[in-house]
């Protein structure tokens, strides 16, 4: 489901959380509230979704085992909605099929004094793409890819299609969701030498889908308006881990 345009607003902090300084977090986070174990296992190595745990205080520990995304799905028949969660679903089932196999072990955090239970964990996948003009747009293979996409912005909104897909281990229990964004952008970001501007400035836009990243200054100023979430644009719905997590909660307690 859709997130509406009402965004929660959080307190922004920059410090990355890791399992070392998950016992030295407060109790206030989205994960204790549920009973679920702590800190959160992340499939991701996005940036953008780092920052968005850190400022819902979700403690988490980055745990990567990358997939060929290429290869998965049908960019020509598959809805955005269905491309997303299919993806994200694979990075799922390699990741827990590896740390099943031990194949993750070096990787996984201390014990702390808040983890319940040494081999009870909360994994998190996510993916997304952009939509413009019925087109699904993943990252930019080159630069001048990038540009062609960032052009076509001034005439036509793009839309943000982002899963999350969430596991609880050992169980197995599973849940996943999308959540979308449209970004309106001023006509002035056609012949805006943009995207050169953020490679000067070492944005890595060609890890981004569509070349698009609103965080960024040189980006916002071209940004007419938003509907729906800032933090869905960059790659995870705040209010979509908040209630996959409560629905997660929800399946344990059926069990």
């Amino acid at each position: 489901s859709s997130s509406s345009s009402s965004s929660s607003s959080s307190s922004t902090s920059n410090q990355k959380m890791t399992a070392g300084d998950a016992a030295s977090t407060t109790d206030d986070n989205p994960l204790s509230r549920n009973g679920l174990p702590s800190p959160l296992l992340l499939g991701s190595a996005s940036f953008t979704r780092k920052l968005i745990l850190s400022e819902m205080n979700i403690p988490y520990h980055k745990v990567v085992r990358p997939i060929d995304e290429k290869s998965l799905g049908d960019r020509t028949k598959d809805t955005p909605r269905d491309l997303v969660l299919t993806l994200a679903s694979a990075k799922m089932d390699h990741l827990v099929n590896e740390i099943r196999s031990g194949n993750c072990a070096e990787d996984m955090p201390m014990p702390t004094k808040t983890t319940k239970n040494d081999d009870e964990w909360i994994v998190l996948t996510g993916d997304q793409v952009v939509t413009h003009n019925g087109n699904i747009l993943e990252k930019p293979e080159s630069i001048e890819e990038a540009k062609i996409f960032v052009e076509g912005y001034a005439t036509e909104p793009c839309q943000t299609v982002g899963s999350c897909v969430l596991t609880h281990l050992p169980s197995g229990v599973q849940v996943s969701g999308v959540d979308t964004a449209t970004i309106h952008f001023k006509s002035t970001i056609e012949g805006s030498g943009l995207v050169d501007r953020l490679l000067e400035d070492g944005a890595p836009i060609l890890s981004c889908a569509g070349g698009l990243m609103i965080e960024h200054p040189l980006v916002r100023e071209h940004v007419d308006r938003i509907d729906g979430t800032e933090d869905s644009v960059m790659g995870l719905s705040k209010d979509l881990v908040e209630r996959l997590l409560g629905e997660l909660k929800e399946k344990l307690d059926e069990r």
